[in-house]
Order: structure tokens, then C-alpha cells, then sequence
């Protein structure tokens, strides 16, 4: 391959990581990559950006809530200084925004591979339940509140504990009413409305990484089970399946929705009944998709080819047994990097 330069969005590598640094990680992992790997955060403390033996050159962006003019003059901007040819966004609150400016970023010569602006609507947590039953997928039953009272409401058909989760991240279990309006409340200042509330469904957490091709089919998949959950639910730990029931729902879904470029399916297995509910979409790649790097399904890199135009044959399945655990670590600085993000919005490391 030529020397492609490629971007991704999502640095924070919290107990609430963005998937933005796997991402790249994964890319490197791929070894094929010639160029630069380019960060682009929205906040100087976003912890991933200062990691100098992953990134080449960092970039702040303006925050999404500050418009998509604002967002395509400052990518204007960072191409003529710095050519991107790929660009992966990592974000649920971002990919409206870079679904629209596709056409005009595609013009300036930077290539994305993302869903339709249809699609994205489809797989929203406010809708997923429709969808599920248009197309006879197993869902916990939903609601859409956006009212506290319907919450109060929700759980008297619902029974405690219940699920309240926000349209874009966060998601609490609720014992009571008055923790659950706790909940609807927080989530509603950081993320507003609707909120969802969602009966509990007790069994095992199992996700799914995909990549779709926009016309049906599945470019590749890797499962995982969750080992480990954060208290925010994130999966900490996990190992990689074979499980033919769950390959066969995930390209069922992928396929019902025509999905194009990269997504996570969040399941639950009852344990009583051992069937599957899907429980979000989430339309970009998780935290843990460096997991497929290493089971040998390396999904951001397939993403990147096809972003690029080229063909990617289906993947065969990753190997089984493949586990992750995810770890903090220091990143030492001098306080000139943080001044120069600050200062100038840029980072350039070599």
C-alpha cells in the first residue's frame, strides 16, 4: 500500500475509554501501514493523546454541539497542514455530524467508510425495539421516556430492577424509583433526551465488533464475552467465542439493517432460556475492538482499505480463546505538550 495517513477520533483512555486509541493500535498491529497515524481529540485531557510511541501529530477539534461548519473548516484546516486520506470517527455524538460532511470531506480527498444517516436513525436506542420486532430479534421490553413520571411508570409494567440508559452513553440498573429518577435526571444533563428505560434481563454479556460492506453482508465479526465490567458497565476484561447461533444472528442484524462500515452489537443471554436479546447497536467500533487485532480479525484495518475503495473478501472467524484485560498506565510528558494543545490545538510528536 502507498503511504496513506490516517486519523481517528476518540483519545480518552479512562475507565470510560473512546475506542479511538485501539484503533489505531489496531492499524499499527496490521503492519502494512505506511504514513502518519493521526489523533484528534476534543480535549486536551483526553489521556490517549500524549501516548508519543503511538501518535505521530494531534489535532483538537471543536466540540460537536458547536456545529458542522465549525467541524469541516477546522478538518480544512488540520488536511492542508497535515494530508489525511483515512478517517475513522469513534463516537456515537460525532457520526451524525461526519455522516453529513462525507461529501465535502470526500471533495477535499479525505476518505471515510460510515452508515447512511437511514441507517443510524434505525439502530437508535429509541427505536431498536421497533426494528427488533419488524425483524423478529429478541429484545428486552423498552420504553422511551421523557417525562421522570413515565420512568415511574415504565417500571410498574417493567418490575424492578430496570435498565436506564442515555440515547448516546451511560447506563445505571435501578432498584427503586427514586434511583432511577437519579438516573433519568443525571443522564438527561449530560447527554438530554429521550432517555430509555429497559427491563432487566439477567444472564451473560456478550458483544459483537462488525464490519458491514453497505449492501448486506458481513466483511467480518468478532465475538466476545464479557469477564469483567467497570461500574459503568464497561467490559474491562473478555475472551473471544465461537458460537455459531451467535455469527448467524449478528450477520441476520447486519444484513436487516444494510449496515455500512463498522459497529458493536451488545447481546444478553437469558439465562433461563439461553436465547439471545439484542440490547444496542452501537454504530462505530468498541474499546476493546484491539481484541480482534489479536485474535487475527483486524477489523480497523479492513476499514481502512475499504474506505480507500479497495475490495475486502469476507474474513474467516477469529480464534477462539483470545482474551484481553485492560490495564491503566502513566504517560509521562513535559508540560509543553499540554501547552501546546492548549495554545495552538496541535501536538506534533515526529
Amino acid at each position: 500500500m502507498k503511504k496513506v495517513n490516517i486519523a481517528a477520533t476518540g483519545l480518552n483512555a479512562t475507565d470510560n475509554p473512546a475506542p479511538g486509541i485501539p484503533v489505531i493500535r489496531s492499524i499499527r498491529h496490521a503492519g502494512k501501514h505506511h504514513g502518519k497515524l493521526i489523533g484528534l481529540g476534543y480535549d486536551a485531557f483526553d489521556t490517549g493523546i500524549y501516548d508519543a510511541e503511538l501518535l505521530d501529530e494531534v489535532y483538537l477539534l471543536p466540540y460537536p454541539g458547536e456545529g458542522n461548519p465549525a467541524l469541516l473548516t477546522r478538518l480544512t484546516e488540520i488536511h492542508k497542514r497535515t494530508h489525511i486520506d483515512v478517517l475513522i470517527p469513534t463516537l456515537d455524538s460525532e457520526l451524525s455530524s461526519f455522516t453529513r460532511l462525507a461529501p465535502e470531506l470526500t471533495a477535499l480527498g479525505i476518505h471515510l467508510f460510515l452508515p447512511t444517516e437511514e441507517q443510524l436513525r434505525m439502530r437508535s436506542k429509541s427505536v431498536l425495539a421497533e426494528f427488533c420486532k419488524k425483524h423478529g430479534f429478541e429484545v428486552p421490553r423498552t420504553v422511551v421516556a421523557t417525562d421522570p413520571r413515565q420512568v415511574a411508570q415504565a417500571a410498574k409494567s417493567l418490575g424492578f430492577p430496570i435498565i436506564v440508559k442515555g440515547v448516546f452513553y451511560e447506563a445505571y440498573t435501578a432498584a427503586s424509583a427514586e434511583e432511577a429518577s437519579i438516573h433519568f435526571h443525571k443522564i438527561r444533563s449530560r447527554w438530554g433526551l429521550p432517555i430509555i428505560v429497559q427491563e432487566y434481563v439477567q444472564g451473560e454479556e456478550y458483544d459483537v465488533a462488525c464490519l458491514g460492506d453497505g449492501l448486506g453482508g458481513m466483511v467480518g465479526a468478532v465475538p466476545m464475552r464479557k469477564l469483567r465490567l467497570t461500574e459503568k458497565g464497561k467490559a474491562w476484561a473478555g475472551v473471544t467465542i465461537r458460537d455459531a447461533v451467535l455469527a448467524k444472528l449478528s450477520a441476520k442484524i447486519i444484513d436487516a439493517l444494510k449496515w455500512r462500515g463498522p459497529c458493536e452489537l451488545e447481546f444478553l443471554k437469558d439465562h433461563r432460556s439461553g436465547k439471545y436479546s439484542l440490547v444496542e447497536i452501537n454504530p462505530r467500533f468498541p474499546s476493546w475492538i484491539y481484541l480482534s487485532a489479536g485474535a487475527g480479525v483486524n477489523l480497523p484495518w479492513a476499514t481502512v482499505r475499504l474506505a480507500l475503495g479497495e475490495k475486502v473478501q469476507p474474513m474467516h472467524p477469529p480464534q477462539a480463546g483470545i482474551s484481553f484485560v485492560r490495564h491503566a498506565t502513566d504517560l509521562v510528558c513535559p508540560l509543553s505538550y499540554l501547552e501546546s494543545l492548549t495554545t495552538k490545538g496541535e501536538l506534533i510528536f515526529r
